[in-house]
């Protein structure tokens, strides 16, 4: 038996199994401030991949992804440099039940390879995975634990109509597109209210850090 069979084997023998991280996804209703939240984790060192983020990625000018989207909804949801206009593509499928699916169905599987591609490579002790849409979707299963942020209606109208420039008619017909304020919390393993001062909402964060360390070292199912 030669000695690089001989490495191998013991290569194989040895090798120990990887604990995953704790996954949190991250969500909450529009304008909750779930950017925000996902920031200020990251301040911790807290490795955030950002579903939204993946979605640019897989339209990204010259994708297949972008390819199909235009066959499917023609050139004018392009914008003069090639790339997606996607306040435009969001207005076509908004009130379209079929297009929307029809576009969910070009994208969805694209971007959740990019989503656990991102994850793969960002190690840590736990990951903060931003699902918008995670209630909506029934995503709450793929997770070790759903941290919810929440916010008053009211302020989340509020501050959408600040940040969009848009009528409050258009953000109340945008907030009741979304699951309600108590179907998210249903699902929830961990709360953080954003309604209050940033020192408060702080406070909440580096609590629930030390938790999810806690939670992340304790035993768990290992990747082998």
């Amino acid at each position: 038996m030669n000695s690089s069979t001989d490495t191998s084997r013991s290569t194989r023998r040895t090798k120990r199994p990887v604990r995953p991280p704790l996954l949190v996804g991250l969500t909450g209703g529009i304008a909750s401030g779930k950017s925000t939240v996902g920031a200020l984790f990251a301040v911790l060192g807290v490795p955030v991949i950002d579903t939204d983020q993946a979605a640019r990625e897989v339209v990204a000018p010259g994708s297949a992804v972008l390819q199909h989207i235009v066959a499917r909804f023609g050139p004018a949801v392009l914008q003069a440099d090639g790339s997606l206009d996607r306040r435009r593509l969001r207005e076509l499928v908004f009130a379209d039940a079929a297009a929307r699916a029809d576009l969910e169905a070009l994208t969805h599987p694209a971007i959740a390879a990019a989503t656990a591609a991102h994850s793969a490579a960002a190690g840590g002790s736990y990951q903060l995975i931003a699902v918008p849409l995670l209630t909506e979707k029934g995503l709450a299963h793929r997770y070790d634990r759903v941290l919810v942020v929440d916010c008053d209606p009211a302020v989340q109208r509020l501050r959408l109509t600040l940040r969009d420039g848009i009528e409050p008619a258009v953000a109340d017909a945008m907030l009741a597109a979304q699951a309600t304020r108590a179907q998210r919390l249903a699902v929830a393993n961990d709360v953080i209210q954003n309604t209050g001062a940033l020192t408060a909402l702080t406070k909440q964060i580096e609590t629930l850090h030390r938790r999810y360390l806690e939670l992340a070292a304790a035993d768990r199912p290992l990747r082998i």
